[in-house]
Parts: structure tokens; sequence; C-alpha cells
């Protein structure tokens, strides 16, 4: 089975990516899409662009997509990137415009044409608005939709990345119970431990599937090299992001 992956650089996105790695079948393709807008109703924003540096860690060709985030245009972009009908060279000049602190290594190979997948392999949880929409594009093109963590119980997949040794950080918050310490902290036994209390006293999704946290992914299995950071937090009244100040591939 020849699968494309479509990554946020988020831990359900990787996480679905080493699932898909798990079943023996081979990822010819990280697709990518980068909203050039401040909203989006499918997509993950905040520094999705580090997909480019996963997929350099696992040798494989990366898709950047550019969407405007407009709700009716997102899936027909992606759509037109997966078919092999978007400027690849222009999504990634800016991409580097937009992201000029990630340190793209020279060796990064682009996916120029369409597609040769027989499926595509999403890492949606809980969002029907998502999945279906992915799933009618897929039909459209003739491809098979798979969503391994459809409906994952919220503690076994938080655990399953800690047992496994995803390194998740935490880049964004935007919930009661989740303050400026939250912000660029990493997942691990004590931390998942505190967000499961947070989660319990102040009744929000534990795995961020409603908005409350987003997250990003800098080891993991199926990445031979790791990924470098440097940042900051920026706390905005209620809500804050952990800014990315630089990131690049560590020395093998």
């Amino acid at each position: 089975m020849r699968v494309a992956v479509l990554s946020s650089a988020g831990k359900d996105s990787t996480y679905a990516c080493w699932w898909a790695l798990m079943q023996g079948w081979s990822v010819e393709a990280l697709v990518t899409v980068h909203i050039t807008s401040d909203d989006s109703m499918m997509f993950q924003m905040p520094n999705t662009s580090l997909a480019g540096l996963q997929a350099a860690s696992m040798g494989v060709p990366w898709l950047p997509v550019l969407s405007d985030g407009v709700e009716e245009s997102e899936i027909a972009d992606l759509e037109g990137a997966v078919s092999g009908g978007s400027d690849v060279q222009a999504a990634f000049a800016c991409v580097i415009a937009d992201s000029p602190q990630i340190e793209f290594p020279d060796d990064l190979s682009l996916q120029d044409a369409a597609l040769d997948v027989d499926a595509l392999v999403v890492g949606a949880l809980r969002s029907d608005y998502q999945k279906t929409r992915i799933e009618r594009m897929c039909e459209r093109l003739g491809l098979i939709s798979y969503c391994p963590l459809w409906h994952h119980s919220p503690e076994g997949h938080m655990s399953s990345l800690v047992e496994h040794g995803f390194d998740v950080r935490i880049v964004s918050v935007s919930s009661d119970g989740l303050g400026e310490e939250w912000l660029g902290a990493r997942l691990d036994e004590e931390t998942l431990s505190n967000l499961t209390t947070a989660a319990r006293t102040h009744r929000f999704n534990l795995d961020g599937e409603g908005g409350e946290f987003e997250t990003i992914v800098v080891g993991a299995p199926l990445m031979p090299q790791s990924i470098e950071i440097s940042g900051r937090p920026e706390w905005l009244g209620r809500r804050g992001v952990w800014t990315l100040d630089h990131a690049c591939l560590s020395l093998q």
C-alpha cells in the first residue's frame, strides 16, 4: 500500500503516519496545508511548516499546499495539490517567506507531481466536518481515506504518545486551566498527569480536540533525526502561543 499522510507536524498526524508505517505501508509523501490567512475551519495553523523538517528526517517528499483558509475553498486547494494542479515551488517559496526561522535542509525533496498513491492517511480524532470532507475528496480522486485515530479514547491516545517516545510540545493554549506555564511544555508522564487533572477540573478535552491546545512533534520513532527548536512563550491574557525562533534538523 502506497500512501500519503496529511501532516500538520502535530501529535495526531505524526502518530497517524507512524501507524501507517507500522502496517508495512510505504509513505510516499507528507502533505501540509499552509494557511495564508488568520483562520481555518479544517487545518491547524501554528508551526505547520515543521512538517517539512519531519519529511526531510523521514527521507520522503513534502507537498506544501497554500490555502487562504476560506471555508468553501480549503478542500479544493488540497484536492488540486494532491492531483498535481498546484505550483509547489511557489508554495514552498511562500512557506520560506512566512517561516524564516525554519532552516530547511538543502536535500529536502518537494513533491512536484501528482501523488501516485493508493490512500491518504489523516490524523482526525472526532471532527466529522474534517473527516467527511476528506473522504469526499478521496472518493473523487479514487483514493482510500484512512483515519486510524478516529474516536480513539483521549486517555489511550495521549498515553500512547508518551509510551512510544513521541517528543510532543504544546505550542498554543486557549482554555481555562491551561496557563502560560504550559507553553513549550513537553508531554511526558508527569505533564500528562497534570494535564489529565486540569482537563477533569476544567472540563476540556484531554487530547485538545476542541482546540484547547495545539502541538508540534520534534522527535518520534519514525524520525531518524529529531528537530532542534528554540522559542519563547507569548501570553495574550487568557490564551497564549509559543513562538518559534529557530528550528533545524539535529546533527546525526
